[in-house]
């Protein structure tokens, strides 16, 4: 998930659906589906996130945990030295990271502080978070170098070719295979299987390269779609 606290335009959410779908069927009924799950998962947490409000926690306060979360995830990893139980420590600060990145934005609707300057530094301290994650990663030994710059640079390239587009008026929420939260989910599976089986999170990285770059492409050419018909 790449959450935007004060979207300017109706995200429309879109992956890939059922073989026997045509493409575009196949576009419009994942948009539902995601849209569901994203309104039961905001609705399930909201009345959980009100008290946070009334003590006074700002949305802001929770991105900048959710980041001081992903520091702490990245220095699991890169400091593991042979204790796997790290990596399952790991995987638990990514995903208690990627849980507190998703209901900041529902605080600050819920309490009245939606801002500009707020989506434009949870969406920053996204990129720190991703950055130092796979980063702490390549430094513990736990991928090849060349994988997790890979990873590293199509979790970026994801994001920036969300908001360029977005710069240009074309909506980009939800487009694409693999979203931040597919990663971050992929990442915590793969630490998980690696208290077991090391090389899991090895081939864990290389596939988020792939996926990533993928993504990109599907970006590329729905933004080319978009600005040729207008």
């Amino acid at each position: 998930m790449e959450p935007v606290r004060v979207p300017l335009r109706q995200p429309s959410h879109i992956h890939g659906a059922r073989d026997n779908l045509k493409p575009r069927s196949a576009h419009i009924c994942s948009t539902l589906v995601s849209s569901v799950l994203k309104k039961q998962f905001e609705k399930a947490v909201a009345s959980a996130v009100k008290p946070l409000g009334r003590l006074g926690v700002t949305p802001n306060q929770v991105t900048a945990l959710g980041l001081a979360v992903a520091i702490v995830s990245a220095w699991l990893y890169a400091d593991w030295d042979g204790d796997r139980l790290y990596l399952v420590y790991g995987a638990l600060t990514i995903l208690l990271s990627g849980f507190l990145d998703a209901i900041d934005g529902v605080l600050a609707r819920g309490t009245g502080r939606a801002s500009r300057f707020g989506g434009f530094l949870d969406s920053v301290a996204d990129r720190y978070s991703d950055a130092l994650v796979l980063s702490g990663i390549i430094v513990g030994g736990l991928c090849s170098v060349p994988a997790g710059l890979l990873a590293l640079l199509g979790s970026l390239m994801v994001s920036y070719t969300r908001s360029r587009a977005e710069a240009e008026g074309v909506e980009m929420a939800g487009v694409g295979l693999f979203e931040r939260a597919e990663r971050m989910i992929l990442l915590a599976a793969c630490s998980v299987a690696a208290y077991w089986w090391l090389q899991a999170l090895d081939y864990g990285v290389m596939a988020l390269a792939a996926l990533a770059h993928v993504t990109v492409a599907q970006r590329a050419l729905h933004f080319k779609k978009k600005v040729e018909k207008t």
